[in-house]
């Protein structure tokens, strides 16, 4: 097993009058050549943004980019014609494919919105934008992992163009589990919501993340409650 640490402390920063975001990974005018990528997962944002301050509409292409609410309420709109407003337990993953505009706001005059951005490499570009959410915050109580992304077609899984999974997870203090990763040359990137766990050797906190290839199955263990984020991409 191999590993790599992204402390909470060590990502990168974006602070406006509006914007507090830390990016895991370069982002923006963060730039860090050791910190590029993992494997198709290019960008994981943690975002807060102010009441009714957003991101006016932009555009982009040949990402999955999916959004993962925390608090509060995020207000999307799209070029497909998909709007909606994201609270936590309901997901979206958005197609940019050959070209998509889109704008994020805080839904909310009063309330900060919390929420992780995450773009995934697709698995071939050119694909035709689509975009989809689901709630699932009536699955997301107690003890266990939800997968809530999949390359495959199915009911209980956002779909997204590329062999990616995400799960979210939630333990008790002193209980275990073990993710499996599929077969081919798959990574995992574990990002911590809030909580302690104990990943591989690593104790991690609260937005603390690890990047782990070279096995077939990760265990975490939590040394408090926590809530975290799995990933597995390919590496190739």
């Amino acid at each position: 097993m191999k590993t790599i640490i992204h402390r909470a402390e060590s990502r990168g920063t974006t602070t406006t009058d509006w914007l507090n975001s830390r990016h895991s990974f370069s982002f923006g005018e963060y730039y860090d050549p050791n910190r590029v990528r993992f494997g198709a997962l290019r960008v994981l944002n943690d975002d807060v943004v102010a009441p009714g301050a957003g991101f006016g509409t932009h555009p982009h292409r040949d990402m999955e980019i999916v959004t993962i609410p925390l608090s509060g309420a995020l207000e999307h709109k799209d070029s497909t014609g998909a709007t909606g407003v994201l609270r936590p337990g309901r997901l979206q993953v958005m197609s940019a494919g050959t070209g998509i505009f889109h704008s994020e706001y805080n839904h909310s005059k009063t309330e900060a919105v919390s929420f992780l951005q995450i773009w995934i490499l697709p698995s071939r570009r050119g694909l035709t934008p689509r975009y989809d959410e689901k709630d699932f915050s009536a699955l997301l109580n107690g003890n266990g992992l939800l997968a809530v992304v999949s390359p495959d077609d199915s009911e209980a899984a956002l779909r997204i163009s590329q062999n990616a999974r995400f799960s979210l997870g939630r333990l008790d203090a002193g209980s275990s589990m073990e993710y499996r990763l599929g077969e081919g040359n798959q990574g995992l990137y574990a990002f911590i919501i809030d909580g302690v766990a104990q990943i591989g050797e690593e104790t991690l906190s609260s937005r603390d993340g690890i990047g782990i290839t070279e096995t077939e199955a990760v265990a975490v263990d939590a040394v408090t409650s926590c809530q975290f984020l799995l990933i597995e991409v390919p590496m190739d």
